[in-house]
């Protein structure tokens, strides 16, 4: 009788538990890095010289949506209103060395980053609060750094928000945001 009994108790535990976590999220987190790969691939070198070149500069940490058919920018993603760059949590870029972004210096540390797209132009601006749900308590007028760049078409749909860096023939790394049929490019200069 204690057998009977023990095993459906052990399997109401076992479901119990398995009720406390939820499921994938429709936007998962992501992580773009400069350079490309990094915290994949510094494990994997030999030499300080590969380390060095290896070693991330930038991380940006974002989620990422899906299109779904939509009509992204003048319609999900309103002209003229900032915008967090993805859904859920804040954007938010961590600069390892000092960085300057058009005439402004940022000094290493974490910040929030929000875009206010126009039809014809894109402001990527850099904030000093971070770990939020969103923008939505964003003091603007503590806003530290701005870009803005002329958004492109993209030669085929990108379903989901992306962001990826590269370093130009300029010599500063690009920080390139796309998704739907838009993209812009944002050059920062690291020191």
């Amino acid at each position: 009788m204690k057998k009977i009994l023990f095993i459906p108790f052990c399997l109401f535990l076992l479901s119990a538990n398995a009720q406390e976590f939820r499921g994938l999220d429709k936007s998962p987190l992501d992580m773009a890095y400069y350079p490309d790969n990094a915290a994949h691939d510094l494990p994997f070198v030999k030499t300080a010289d590969e380390k060095a070149a290896k070693m991330t500069q930038v991380k940006i940490m974002y989620s990422r949506p899906a299109a779904k058919g939509r009509e992204i920018f003048g319609g999900l993603v309103k002209y003229g209103k900032a915008w967090r760059i993805g859904a859920n949590e804040t954007t938010e870029v961590t600069f390892y060395s000092p960085v300057r972004i058009g005439d402004e210096m940022l000094f290493p540390g974490t910040y929030a980053m929000y875009i206010t797209p126009e039809k014809d132009s894109w402001k990527l601006t850099f904030h000093p609060t971070v770990n939020g749900w969103g923008i939505y308590k964003f003091d603007f007028s503590k806003d530290l750094a701005s870009l803005s760049a002329k958004p492109m078409k993209s030669s085929e749909t990108i379903e989901n928000l992306s962001i990826v860096m590269y370093k130009a023939d300029s010599g500063n790394v690009h920080i390139k945001i796309g998704w739907g049929d838009s993209m812009a490019e944002f050059p920062i200069t690291l020191l």
